[in-house]
């Protein structure tokens, strides 16, 4: 804010000068003091100018309603959405959300600091606030064969950005534990922003030196004994709701089971479609839950936004107060945050545009896929008994580690009832490089599924319970330039095109919810639970920083043993 602003903004709040409009007799939620009262709210230049007794040639009446700070998601993946951030951001300003935290590095794996540099410029065209961590672990070890690689030199030219606000998520927490040179150089050049983290499972004198590092965020805690033990730390834990991975109610119901202060608390969505947005909402979500909890509905409101704009050093958001941004949320009712209206910067969600130009996307972006012709008994697998079997679990993104014979035909594996092929095919640079292995639990029949979200590295995953309708997959992806498929007979069912990266979409034609509530519908009649979403659960299961088994394309990788089956 500059001191023209300032002194305008001053002027007004002394009654001096009029405002733009007053919010009359709000009942407001106040994160500091942890209650409600009433007051206007005095609004000038996309401002809060004052928050007492104003007047206005504008105003509106409050009387009815409950006025509190817009949220803010501590960490979020915008590729995740399946849609470009010119196409999220109107539907997360319906929810309330009016700045997110974005961590690139799924994009940046695939097209590395051009992929970045077109998620800042197209989020730029909105008017949601969207500050970026960039991206610490890309690729995320040096066995992983991703796309592209964001080091210290991409960090250097990004940092000074002011949409820059942190270094992404610090993936390989081991490495960092153990005092990785790397991953050290790049907190040291971040080290006046926020250093985000992602360490499942750390523990004890690990946890200690990983703090110690400088990492300062945590949003992967699964229990409440892994939230405390994090929280004793000194981090700040990110709890999270997301169309994957859901600890909320886990996380909040353990600190209320032992009276444990929320200051240190914020939410965020992690990874989230848009379908998910549409029907279940954003943030707004994660407050009504805490709420249905038993969370004091201002402190669940305090975890969603001032809590956020401390964490990551904003001064002018995150509350209904003099000086902050007018990000706010006008609620019919605080206990089931039903939102009535949104303003951003002091402009109604009304008044804004329906929508906003794209970003032009490069060759890179668009053409992410790079497969050779698959040859005949790429995908066949000696039966070994016992087999390291990656077992599903519903509502998590966790696995189990199954040891079980595997079911065969002529000493090869022939995949039957719930025990699944599952394969990753590199697809970045035409290696031709894939990885196979066995899953349980997703029950699909006479088909397969595949996708090229893959986290981190993202290359092309498929499972299937016959190899003609994998290769079938794989070539149909192949064709389309990335997306999700489903294939039975050898013919897709179903796809969803998503044109850049193999990650997302730009085509604002393309409806994406009722895409993937098609592709879901379709994935059931396959024989997929109703409790399983095939393609949230197949995108992280080549993440090897999540307990217990993943797959890559160099095979089955338990993460308990830190290597490879």
């Amino acid at each position: 804010m500059d001191i023209s602003v300032k002194k305008r903004l001053m002027a007004c709040a002394l009654g001096r000068l009029e405002p733009d409009f007053v919010l009359k007799n709000a009942r407001i939620a106040d994160v500091f003091s942890e209650k409600l009262f009433r007051a206007d709210i005095a609004v000038k230049d996309g401002y809060i100018a004052g928050v007492g007794h104003y007047s206005a040639a504008r105003e509106k009446d409050m009387s009815r309603k409950t006025v509190v700070p817009g949220f803010m998601d501590a960490h979020t993946h915008l590729e995740s959405s399946m849609t470009a951030p010119s196409i999220l951001a109107p539907k997360l300003l319906e929810h309330g959300t009016t700045a997110v935290i974005a961590d690139p590095h799924e994009i940046a794996n695939v097209c590395g600091l051009e992929g970045v540099r077109y998620l800042m410029e197209d989020s730029a065209r909105t008017p949601l606030d969207v500050f970026f961590a960039l991206p610490s672990c890309v690729p995320l070890s040096p066995s992983d064969h991703n796309g592209a690689v964001f080091g210290a030199d991409e960090i250097r030219r990004l940092r000074s950005d002011p949409h820059v606000c942190g270094l992404g998520e610090v993936m390989n927490a081991p490495a960092l534990a153990a005092g990785d040179d790397g991953l050290l150089e790049k907190i040291e050049l971040m080290k006046d922003k926020v250093i985000d983290g992602h360490a499942p499972g750390l523990s004890g004198k690990a946890l200690q030196s990983y703090r110690l590092a400088g990492v300062q965020t945590d949003h992967e805690c699964t229990s409440w004994g892994e939230a405390l033990e994090k929280l004793r730390a000194g981090f700040i834990v990110q709890v999270r709701e997301g169309s994957a991975a859901k600890n909320l109610r886990t996380v909040l119901g353990g600190a209320l089971r032992d009276g444990v202060s929320c200051d240190r608390f914020v939410f965020c969505t992690d990874d989230v479609h848009l379908d998910d947005v549409e029907e279940n909402g954003h943030i707004d979500r994660n407050i009504r839950m805490a709420i249905e909890l038993g969370v004091d509905p201002v402190l669940a409101v305090k975890m969603a936004t001032i809590n956020t704009a401390r964490a990551y050093g904003f001064q002018d958001r995150g509350a209904v107060a003099p000086g902050c941004r007018a990000d706010l949320v006008i609620l019919d009712d605080l206990n089931s945050v039903s939102i009535c209206d949104v303003y951003k910067d002091g402009v109604p969600l009304a008044e804004l545009p329906d929508a906003f130009p794209k970003t032009p996307a490069g060759e890179r972006l668009t053409r992410s896929v790079h497969i050779p012709a698959l040859r005949d008994g790429c995908f066949a697998m000696k039966a070994q008994k016992p087999f390291p079997v990656i077992g599903i679990l519903p509502g998590s993104i966790e696995t189990e580690k199954l040891m079980l014979p595997l079911p065969e035909k002529d000493g090869l594996f022939a995949p039957s009832g719930d025990i699944l092929k599952i394969a990753v095919v590199q697809r970045h640079d035409g290696s031709g490089r894939i990885g196979l292995g066995a899953v349980k639990g997703f029950g699909l029949k006479n088909g397969a599924a595949a996708s090229t979200v893959a986290h981190d590295a993202h290359n092309l995953i498929v499972v299937g319970d016959n190899d003609r309708d994998m290769m079938a997959a794989v070539e149909e992806l192949k064709s389309c330039g990335g997306g999700y498929t489903l294939v039975r007979g050898g013919r897709p069912v179903k796809t969803v095109r998503l044109n850049i990266a193999g990650l997302f979409t730009d085509d604002r034609d393309t409806d994406v919810s009722r895409e993937l509530r098609e592709m879901a519908a379709a994935a059931h009649r396959m024989g997929v639970p109703e409790n399983i979403d095939v393609f949230q659960n197949l995108s992280f299961l080549s993440l090897p920083v999540i307990p217990a088994l993943r797959i890559t394309d160099s095979g089955i990788f338990d993460t308990g043993s830190g290597r490879y089956l």
